[in-house]
């Protein structure tokens, strides 16, 4: 009743996907021309150089909340699946609730699951430096930060072959189903034993996460702003 009218009766309407930007044009049937993608961006901390995260172990990260279509549950079946978790800890940012704590313990994860709280972002930047890889096998991101911080940070990316995350990571990442959680934990098997793949994976995820600036981001929305001005004499 409120943002749909709002669609039609804006100058423009600012997305950060191509993604999304379909999605509001189909839900809003508003002009096309109106909805324009800004994109998003990454700076400082989430850079190559700075210091990394040494627990003490290796690990695998997730960062995000904890929400439904996070896929938390795939994610930690997954892991578990993987065989990983006898050498390799899974760090994710959150706190638990009763139920991801019960799923922890009947999946036999205890000891190799570590949950991280809300840091932020020096101390995340220095989390994404130190990991083997960021896991995001989400089910719906309208962008998704995550995996463009962690390309950032000289980190591979799993994430998923929704919305959003396909357009983000590009060739830049392993690009899972995620509602097969053998897929997921495949994949997370081959960032932990293919060596060239992830070297090769750092390198196209660097390339991959300078296109996103929040200098090309305002750009386009200051382009966007000066277009919708009021033509004055």
């Amino acid at each position: 009743m409120i943002i749909k009218p709002a669609c039609h009766r804006a100058a423009f309407v600012l997305t950060v996907s191509e993604y999304s930007r379909g999605e509001i044009l189909n839900w809003s049937k508003a002009d096309e021309h109106k909805v324009v993608n800004v994109g998003n961006g990454v700076g400082a901390p989430f850079t190559l150089s700075g210091p990394k995260q040494d627990p003490g172990y290796p690990y695998l990260l997730y960062v995000g909340s904890h929400k439904v279509h996070k896929n938390l549950p795939r994610l930690l079946k997954a892991f578990a699946i993987s065989g990983v978790g006898k050498s390799i800890r899974l760090l994710m940012t959150g706190e638990p609730d009763a139920q991801m704590l019960q799923d922890v313990e009947t999946l036999d994860l205890a000891s190799c699951v570590k949950f991280l709280g809300s840091p932020n972002n020096d101390q995340l930047s220095a989390y994404y430096r130190g990991a083997l890889a960021l896991l995001f096998p989400s089910l719906y991101e309208g962008f998704g930060l995550p995996p463009v911080e962690a390309m950032a940070c000289g980190i591979p990316v799993l994430t998923s072959n929704v919305c959003a995350l396909p357009e983000i990571v590009g060739d830049a990442g392993i690009i899972v189903d995620p509602l097969q959680t053998e897929e997921i934990a495949n994949g997370i098997r081959r960032l932990v034993d293919d060596s060239s793949l992830v070297a090769d994976l750092r390198r196209r995820g660097l390339a991959r996460a300078s296109q996103f600036t929040w200098e090309k981001t305002a750009e386009k929305t200051f382009a966007a702003l000066e277009s919708a001005m009021p033509v004055t004499k």
